[in-house]
């Protein structure tokens, strides 16, 4: 069974996103990374440079041994002496080359061979670096040769030691930097990341929850975001945020007017079209009253009735969604002044004196019914300006309107000595609902003239620099169609 109007109808809930991995997650994953870059290019010259060190600092101590052992008489020295000397400086022998000769300074447990030379006097960063690790990884008991500057008339000196001590020399001082160097990199994290949350995160988490609230009801001026004093891009954001969404919420509860204006009218169009063809019913019997009067306005009264009937089978003038297409033709503009003249009851009003300034024969390609409103809208806001003005002399209230031909274009002027228009007013002076604060005025009136003549290829404005407020109507005419033209040519 299909659902109808009285069985409810149950809003689907919109499916949550899943849930991802926030702002703050992506930028700790984001730190944790750079941190153990910088431990890396931190460790890599660090234990490098402590490898060169312990091997200039054992050169150092057999340059030291060599001056003693070469010091001896004849050099002879006492295998314990030499033995307790050696080990003091954790070596195997000491050597140095004197010219073309090699001297063996002392000696103790002597290995078959040696296993790596490494020569300090000319390495470079690179050499540091590949031969410290190489040390580190090896494994095993190996027995290394140090060649070095010496410190005497010697062109170098040499030499050999266990690798293992060293190793772990190395060692201990990996961990020993690696545990400063964590505490130092999650301080240096945890700084960075508190600075980027407070900073970044949480604006940034402030404007989003902003943008959810307010998508949950967009007419509460309660959602509007508060922008901070911050002058950055974030706080550029918060500003611009806040006015887009004031702007919307002025345009929804439009919008929501306009709905509601509407449904209004739709609820009484029926009753009130009746009314109206009632009246249209009795006016027509006033044709056959012989009364001169009766026949001077009875037309009138008629045409009237018959634009009132016609505004209502469109509901509401401004209602509809897009206004008929105006039916253009040549229409003389003298006629029409007077009767929105009468229309708008200023015919025998004394006190607003009415000016008419149009050029003769003046015609304009428009729709009559749809300039009649224009028109009229435009006079009725001059009248109700001046009677509204406390300040205004009597004697110098005037509207008049003025129209004249250039070339293609007709061009109707309705001005008046009012107060004017506000200039708070201005920009959104054709808008719906937009009014200048007129006890009275509903703000549709300049709406619908402004789509009127919209759809005629036209333009209306507020002309500048005038007294009291002057609207100008610009009315070009539709273009020949030269092949019409021709064919009734061809037809005559």
């Amino acid at each position: 069974m299909s659902a109808t109007a009285d069985q409810p109808v149950t809003e689907v809930p919109r499916p949550r996103p899943p849930r991802r991995l926030g702002l703050s997650g992506k930028l700790l994953l984001l730190t944790i990374p750079l941190v153990m870059i910088a431990e890396v290019l931190i460790y890599v010259p660090a234990i490098a440079n402590f490898w060169t060190n312990r091997l200039n600092d054992r050169l150092a101590a057999a340059n030291t041994a060599a001056l003693v052992l070469d010091a001896a008489p004849l050099g002879m020295v006492p295998d314990s002496l030499a033995r307790q000397i050696l080990t003091s400086i954790q070596a195997r022998a000491v050597a140095i080359k004197l010219g073309q000769q090699r001297r063996l300074l002392a000696s103790a447990d002597l290995p078959p061979s040696i296993d790596h030379d490494i020569d300090v006097r000319n390495m470079t960063v690179w050499q540091a670096i590949t031969g410290s690790f190489e040390m580190m990884f090896e494994t095993g008991h190996e027995v290394i040769r140090i060649v070095g500057p010496a410190s005497s008339d010697a062109q170098f000196i040499e030499v050999v030691t266990d690798e293992r001590p060293l190793r772990q020399a190395m060692f201990r001082f990996s961990r020993n930097l690696l545990a400063v160097s964590l505490i130092i990199a999650v301080l240096t994290a945890a700084l960075v990341y508190l600075a980027l949350h407070f900073l970044f995160v949480r604006p940034m988490r402030r404007l989003t929850a902003s943008l959810a609230d307010f998508h949950e009801n967009p007419e509460s001026s309660a959602r509007i975001i508060v922008p901070s004093q911050r002058s950055d891009e974030i706080g550029v954001a918060e500003r611009e945020l806040s006015d887009m969404q004031r702007d919307l919420v002025s345009m929804l509860h439009q919008k929501s007017r306009l709905a509601a204006l509407g449904l209004a009218v739709s609820k009484i169009n029926h009753d009130l079209r009746n009314l109206l063809a009632s009246a249209q019913l009795i006016s027509d019997q006033l044709a056959s009253v012989p009364d001169p009067r009766v026949q001077r306005f009875a037309p009138k009264l008629v045409r009237s009735l018959e634009r009132a009937i016609a505004f209502c089978q469109s509901t509401l003038s401004y209602g509809r969604a897009q206004e008929a297409a105006p039916d253009r033709r040549m229409v003389p503009i003298e006629p029409i002044a007077v009767e929105v003249r009468e229309t708008a009851g200023l015919a025998n009003d004394v006190s607003i004196s009415w000016i008419t300034a149009i050029e003769r024969g003046l015609a304009a390609d428009a729709d009559p019914d749809q300039l009649f409103r224009v028109m009229l809208n435009l006079v009725r806001n001059a009248a109700q300006a001046l009677e509204s003005n406390p300040n205004s002399d009597r004697s110098s209230m005037q509207i008049r309107v003025s129209g004249r031909r250039e070339g293609a274009v007709a061009i109707l002027e309705v001005s008046d000595t009012g107060p004017g228009v506000p200039q708070k007013t201005r920009e959104h002076l054709f808008e719906a609902f937009q009014t200048s604060g007129r006890p009275g005025g509903s703000g549709l009136g300049l709406a619908i003239a402004a789509e009127l003549i919209r759809a005629h290829g036209g333009d209306i404005h507020l002309v500048e620099g005038t007294i009291g407020a002057t609207f100008r109507i610009v009315i070009p005419d539709r273009p020949v169609e030269l092949l019409s033209i021709r064919n009734e040519r061809a037809r005559a």
